[in-house]
């Protein structure tokens, strides 16, 4: 008996542990938002990409648990929403934890151009132009929009074909 109070313990803990609050102060919401602007602007503005992981990993920490495993979060929270004189506007939890998963959806796209981008550049391996080919195979793209990727060996040069007959 005590092992399954202690197993439903361990398990209430983690549930808790992965929660959104609700109500939430907007407050807060609107100082987290600053913050990712903030970070934001240091990789866009200060080249310090090493700050897109912070930004993601922000993200879906929130989306996780709300700020409890965010560190800006943390600090909104604990202390930069406490310091100021403004008063608490609670507003309901379920949209703000929407809006950090769509924050978390932009970076996984952010980060799928850039490696679709990177086997362009390094590899010459053009992944859309693969999709594309795909969709084109299945129907979805009819080979009339490219009649020339319906047939690709029409870019490998043919000295018979290409030879000018005088």
């Amino acid at each position: 008996m005590v092992a399954i109070l202690d197993l439903l313990g361990r398990v209430l803990a983690v549930k808790k542990l992965f929660s959104f609050p609700n109500p939430v102060n907007e407050v807060s919401a609107r100082l987290v938002a600053g913050g990712v602007v903030l970070l934001t602007l240091v990789v866009l503005l200060g080249g310090q990409t090493w700050a897109i992981g912070l930004l993601a990993y922000g993200f879906v920490a929130r989306v996780l648990t709300g700020p409890t495993l965010s560190p800006l979060g943390q600090f909104v929270t604990r202390v930069l929403t406490p310091a100021l004189p403004f008063e608490a506007k609670m507003v309901p939890g379920p949209p703000k934890r929407f809006a950090q998963g769509i924050g978390a959806l932009a970076l996984v796209l952010v980060a799928m151009i850039t490696v679709a981008a990177t086997l362009e550049s390094v590899f010459a391996f053009c992944l859309g132009c693969q999709i594309f080919a795909g969709l084109m195979k299945v129907g979805i793209v009819p080979e009339s929009v490219c009649e020339e990727c319906a047939n690709i060996w029409t870019r490998i040069p043919d000295p018979a074909r290409d030879s000018v007959s005088v």
